[in-house]
């Protein structure tokens, strides 16, 4: 295990031993977040497997919206948090965002919103995408949220949860719908 440490450190040259060896800690909560966004995004995709495009399109009565919505909105999200946290930006998630943000609806929708099969490939991509991106920035400080979050891991957490909010949602929705 040693070994290992030593390895790790000098991988990370410009930090402590100390440092190190509490990223090394972090190793194995930080792999359980990334397992928990995977896991849960495969129950999503799941749950749309059959799906069609007219279906996922359709807003029942009762329904403020639609499957396309749902699976929009659970895209931009996880984005959105990590952005107001880091004061990052993306042009694709803001042109997104005029669909599936906080207020939208379907009513929204026009030419060039991603069809369901342009969702599910994108929802499929993403938590490969964020791991990749901030997988070793899990634990750097930024000013708090609104919510007092002030790490990217704290923001995935809570969007996981969001996540369960819109499987509800969309299971419920599949009800009326088949």
């Amino acid at each position: 295990m040693f070994g290992f440490k030593r390895e790790l450190y000098q991988s990370f040259s410009n930090i402590t031993l100390e440092q190190s060896e509490r990223v090394i800690k972090m190793i194995p909560r930080h792999e359980i977040l990334f397992n928990q966004l995977e896991s849960y995004r495969g129950i999503i995709l799941e749950a749309i497997e059959s799906v069609t495009e007219e279906q996922a399109n359709r807003v029942p009565d009762g329904f403020k919206n639609n499957i396309r919505w749902n699976l929009g909105h659970i895209y931009i999200d996880q984005y959105l948090w990590i952005y107001a946290l880091t004061k990052e930006s993306s042009e694709e998630i803001k042109r997104l965002n005029t669909w599936f943000g906080y207020g939208t609806s379907p009513s929204n929708f026009e030419e060039g919103t991603p069809t369901l099969e342009e969702l599910r490939e994108l929802l499929s991509r993403q938590p490969h995408d964020i791991k990749n991106s901030y997988g070793n920035r899990l634990e750097e400080e930024f000013a708090p949220t609104e919510m007092g979050m002030y790490t990217i891991e704290q923001v995935l957490s809570r969007t996981i949860f969001h996540e369960g909010l819109h499987l509800q949602a969309i299971l419920d929705l599949k009800k009326f719908i088949s």
